[in-house]
């Protein structure tokens, strides 16, 4: 297992900025692993469905969701850390460079989770989650409230990879053709 690191430089190098993208990319692919896994169990409990009556299937399905979130926000937020602790080793030059990544983290910072489950802090996404529960089952209001949560934290990944791939595309030396 490897050893927890603060920032995405564990040793000095000539490839700093390459080194940095290509571990904060490793990073934003285990968050959306952190994600799918959540939305895979989720998948998964239909098998559970003839078995366990919705008063108890649905609940769980809600809380699959919320961890699963949660831990990709937070998951998020230690690389937030990472990249401004890596930022402190780099050169000014370097550190332009990696501009567009940390424009996302400053354009899209995830709200604090007691926050994000607060519905009165939240109205618009609970009231499409009233509504939803309403349309189909009332046990389906927490559901369509967590699938909120996550959904953002799953744009935040997204902007993050469109940032990493402008960056690899400058960095990306060009074709001798050109």
């Amino acid at each position: 297992m490897a050893k927890a690191n603060n920032n995405y430089l564990s040793e000095s190098s000539v490839h700093s900025v390459h080194l940095i993208v290509q571990r904060i990319d490793k990073d934003v692919e285990r968050g959306e692993d952190i994600l799918m896994s959540g939305l895979g169990l989720v998948m998964m409990s239909t098998f559970f469905a003839p078995i366990a009556p919705p008063a108890v299937l649905l609940p769980f399905v809600a809380i699959t969701l919320a961890i699963s979130a949660s831990a990709a926000r937070i998951h998020y937020q230690a690389m937030k850390h990472k990249l401004h602790s890596s930022l402190e080793q780099i050169e000014q030059p370097e550190q332009i460079i990696l501009k567009p990544i940390v424009s996302v983290f400053g354009e899209h910072p995830p709200e604090s989770l007691s926050d994000s489950f607060n519905p009165l802090k939240n109205l618009k996404r609970t009231l499409k989650s009233a509504l939803g529960g309403l349309l189909i089952n009332p046990f389906w209001m927490p559901i369509f409230y967590m699938m909120g949560i996550q959904i953002g934290e799953e744009k935040n990944f997204g902007f993050l990879n469109f940032a990493i791939i402008g960056v690899e595309k400058r960095l990306m030396p060009m074709p001798p053709d050109h």
